[in-house]
């Protein structure tokens, strides 16, 4: 198990009878704003997770998204675009040397983002969207399936066969909580060690599935306080990856503000998780 992407792997190593892969084997974290504002504050979080991110030893992805199309109200806010988007995006790549991930919302879209971006972001609302799943595959990058809400975790194997059937097996697969009750998520650790089952590095969505979805009415509700003990958790019951939104003023952004982490926060809890991580593979 494990996806090559540039310099790093993605994932455990797929020979785990091999103490010296196990040894050489990172922690990978994808982090960034929930939506892209302006390039000042991509930059601002960019330098300070990648500085991070090196001095710790951590594989490190940069995400952003240029359209948040899954809003709870059609006056919530949703991002800069495409064109404009990919432009911020392709200059935070050019400038930070990381890798980039964010969301694709329609087919037409997968090929022009995967000009840019390193790995196609499946929003997990769409994840049963074939035509999309099948045209993300198509560009041969890595596509990061989002487990919806509303799935169980055994249900995902027949979205790893859409894109597996369309030629592609650079796959993630991210869990993000899953629905309980009235405007609120939980997270079934046992989910990690089901995907991770289907042959492919498993991703924890330590920010998303802190949300209460629609829990303020025309947006949606978070506690950013369950961040920390959830991803230390996660680490510890195997996943390799984790995601973050991560923004220098969250209590003020436009989207998803009450769930992201706050930048200042992000080395200690990088530093903890990279902790856990080594333990738990010794």
């Amino acid at each position: 198990m494990g996806i090559k992407l540039r310099n790093f792997v993605i994932g455990a190593p797929a020979d785990k009878s091999d103490s010296r892969s196990i040894a050489a084997s990172k922690l990978t974290i994808l982090a960034g704003p929930c939506a892209i504002e302006d390039i000042d504050i991509l930059r601002r979080t960019a330098d300070v997770l990648s500085n991070i991110c090196q001095e710790l030893g951590i594989n490190y992805i940069f995400k952003s998204s240029f359209d948040k199309a899954n809003r709870t109200s059609i006056n919530s806010y949703r991002g800069v675009g495409m064109e404009k988007g990919l432009e911020i995006l392709s200059k935070i790549k050019e400038e930070f040397d990381v890798p980039i991930v964010t969301d694709v919302h329609l087919p037409d879209q997968c090929s022009i983002v995967a000009e840019v971006a390193d790995i196609l972001q499946i929003p997990a609302f769409l994840c049963r969207q074939t035509d999309l799943l099948m045209a993300a595959a198509h560009t041969r990058k890595i596509v990061n399936i989002k487990k919806g809400q509303f799935l169980a975790p055994q249900q995902m194997k027949p979205l790893v066969k859409k894109v597996e059937e369309s030629g592609n097996k650079q796959i993630l697969l991210t869990e993000r909580g899953t629905t309980f009750g009235y405007n609120n998520l939980v997270v079934d650790f046992r989910s990690f060690y089901i995907m991770k089952e289907f042959g492919y590095p498993v991703v924890f969505d330590a920010t998303h599935s802190v949300q209460m979805p629609g829990g303020n009415g025309e947006t949606t509700g978070g506690d950013r306080r369950f961040v920390p003990l959830l991803a230390k958790a996660a680490v510890a019951a195997g996943v390799d990856t984790l995601f973050f939104e991560i923004h220098p003023d969250p209590d003020n952004a436009p989207c998803d503000g009450p769930n992201m982490l706050k930048l200042e926060d992000a080395k200690g809890l990088f530093e903890k998780c990279k902790e856990i991580y080594e333990v738990v593979r010794i």
